[in-house]
């Protein structure tokens, strides 16, 4: 957990990192969060497809091939953090640990960006506790 720290620049919320000691990503149960305001998908809420485990050994974990970084790198989404949440929409919309507030150890909100739409960010979630309270079934069919 440490290294992946360091490696990405912020201390992970003690929240998500007791989640991935027992469930270190995968796609949760409820998938459907509240959205304060219209997003690409739907009126009032953002879909998320998986959560990304803490490591690098696999592709979509924090650290891994198409992690965290490889956002920032490769698609040129916002510096602001660490993504951690993809959205179904095949990269075009991402959720992200926000530290722009709170510096790299601090405890950052959690944000809806949106690529299609000049990478528009949207605060979901005061902390990620609230964010995981948050979640809702899907009601949404997003084919």
């Amino acid at each position: 957990i440490s290294s992946v720290e360091r490696e990405l620049g912020y201390r992970l919320p003690a929240s998500y990192v007791a989640l991935m000691r027992s469930h270190n990503g995968g796609v949760p149960r409820n998938t459907s969060c509240p959205a304060p305001s219209r997003t690409g998908w739907s009126p009032d809420s953002v879909t998320v497809e998986a959560i990304m485990g803490i490591g690098r050994a696999k592709e979509y974990s924090l650290a891994g091939r198409s992690g965290s970084r490889f956002w920032i790198d490769e698609w040129h989404y916002p510096a602001i953090g660490v993504y951690f949440a993809d959205c179904p929409s095949g990269g075009h919309d991402m959720i992200a640990f926000d530290y722009r507030d709170c510096g790299p150890a601090g405890e950052p909100r959690v944000v809806h960006i949106e690529q299609s739409a000049d990478f528009r960010i949207t605060e979901l979630a005061t902390d990620f506790v609230s964010f995981v309270q948050a979640l809702r079934p899907d009601e949404y069919d997003h084919a």
